[in-house]
């Protein structure tokens, strides 16, 4: 590769080349959901960011193992140590097993990524499949001494383990600064400290997921799965960690201590990589905050501040359109902007195979998009630049088609594989405005077959019925347009 590829490494706060730990393995973990209600605009922009960068070390030549966890227990209310667990609290409320609850909403959640052209992870580990595992990450930091017992419940002793390391290089927070602003919360009395976090809950008469330990019933904390997850999949140390930032502390923050806490100092993961939070109306979209648009609303527009539908395609284009790191505002005005400019690159992407070429390339643009297209890739995804370059293209392609440039043989094939490269491989967009197989070439088939009937039409200057098919066909959402070399349409 002429650029080698670098990403912003939360750690360190700087973009860095990536090396992989044992190329040309790469080993990828993501933090998935927690399934106790329908996927938001929220959970798109994580799946989407990761999938494109899984896609792209995979296109590199990387052999990766994609692994994105489940959370399906162990989540409390507001990421404390203390509540109800967000799952059984659901199941109690709608007076169904808690499994039910998580199966029911990891269907649609994999439905919905489905839709958005997010492909699955190589390994989608469950937390309550590994409580073996979390319990045995618990006991090594308890012999490594950097935690403690108490009623039956397991913390990390924050204010040792900073003794010895640094609690907060991720964050960049001092935990001098995080002791003055915390105070001490009702119910957590068996806390030596106030920045302690469980290990391991003891479950109280009425938590229906437990599981036996060395301790006693309980379950996991939160932050244990994805280190005890991460590292059974990807080894004792591995290349990209990412999530979004909203994760960085406490729950990176902890995973980050407790990695080190039970590898003698050793670090598990490389590479922290987070994206921005989706806004609405300046504040994060969050199911915590109730100030959700859920993915199924959006692609149906049942939602009152929905003014239309907006396909999944859409939906996706509108996130890529933005830095994986900056913050994305919802608006109406921002995805219709978004469905016009998809539908620009796909109109395009249609007239490739019809373009003719002849003996002069009269666009200098087109000379160096691929080069640019990676550039922009490997400067941290740099996804918004890629589009900049496709629209680009799209202009010379439609100059190319209405005979106002042309194009040699060797750089039409070069702009037909790199345009389908980003645009659908890299970028993994798909032209969903028909159906396809047979119902695409039916659909094709009639629309062509009323402009064949319209044409006959105007050469017996039947110009009535002539009219009459553009202005109905016009009214259905189609545009018909008459060139020197035949009558073009689309939707």
């Amino acid at each position: 590769m002429q650029h080698p590829l670098s990403i912003y490494n939360t750690l360190h706060r700087r973009k860095e080349v990536f090396e992989p730990v044992q190329a040309p393995h790469v080993g990828l973990y993501v933090c998935g959901p927690t399934v106790y209600g329908d996927a938001h605009l929220g959970h798109a922009r994580p799946a989407i960011t990761f999938d494109i960068l899984f896609r792209y070390l995979t296109h590199l030549g990387y052999k990766v193992r994609y692994v994105r966890n489940i959370t399906d227990v162990g989540h409390l209310e507001h990421d404390a140590d203390e509540g109800e667990d967000k799952i059984a609290k659901k199941a109690r409320l709608e007076q169904l097993e808690p499994m039910e609850v998580v199966q029911y909403y990891l269907t649609r959640y994999r439905h919905s990524m489905e839709r958005l052209g997010v492909l699955p992870p190589s390994i989608e580990p469950m937390a309550s499949g590994h409580i073996i595992e979390q319990i045995t990450l618990a006991q090594q930091i308890l012999d490594a001494g950097f935690a403690y017992e108490s009623n039956g419940s397991v913390y990390f002793d924050v204010e040792k383990y900073n003794k010895s390391f640094n609690y907060g290089e991720l964050s960049g927070r001092r935990i001098e600064d995080m002791l003055s602003n915390t105070r001490t919360l009702d119910g957590q009395e068996e806390k030596r400290g106030s920045l302690d976090f469980a290990l391991w809950k003891k479950a109280q008469p009425e938590h229906i997921m437990r599981w036996p330990s060395p301790w006693g019933e309980g379950f996991p904390g939160w932050h244990a799965e994805c280190t005890a997850m991460g590292r059974k999949y990807l080894g004792e140390q591995f290349d990209i960690h990412g999530g979004g930032m909203d994760l960085v502390f406490p729950h990176h923050e902890c995973e980050i201590a407790q990695a080190k806490a039970s590898q003698h100092g050793e670090p598990l993961v490389r590479y922290w990589m987070h994206n921005n939070m989706i806004t609405i109306n300046g504040q994060k979209m969050g199911k915590s905050l109730g100030n959700f648009i859920t993915l199924d609303q959006f692609f149906s527009g049942e939602h009152p501040q929905l003014e239309q539908a907006y396909s999944p395609m859409t939906i996706r284009f509108f996130i890529l359109s933005a830095h994986y790191r900056g913050t994305v505002d919802f608006s109406n005005e921002a995805l219709k902007a978004a469905e016009k400019g998809l539908a620009r690159l796909l109109d395009a992407a249609t007239l490739l195979d019809g373009l003719q070429s002849g003996t002069l390339t009269t666009v200098e643009s087109i000379h160096g998009l691929s080069d640019r297209c990676y550039a922009a890739l490997n400067d941290d995804l740099n996804t918004p630049i890629v589009i900049a370059e496709l629209f680009e293209a799209t202009r010379v392609i439609n100059s190319i088609h209405h005979k106002q440039a042309t194009i040699t043989a060797e750089d039409l094939e070069e702009l037909r594989r790199t345009y389908r490269l980003f645009l659908f491989d890299l970028l993994g967009l798909r032209d969903e405005r028909m159906a396809e197989g047979t119902a695409n070439e039916a659909f094709s088939g009639a629309v062509d077959l009323l402009l064949s009937i319209r044409s006959e039409a105007k050469s017996k200057k039947d110009w009535a019925t002539s009219d009459r098919i553009r202005d109905e066909l016009s009214a259905l959402g189609f545009t018909v347009k008459d060139t020197k070399e035949g009558t073009e349409w689309s939707i």
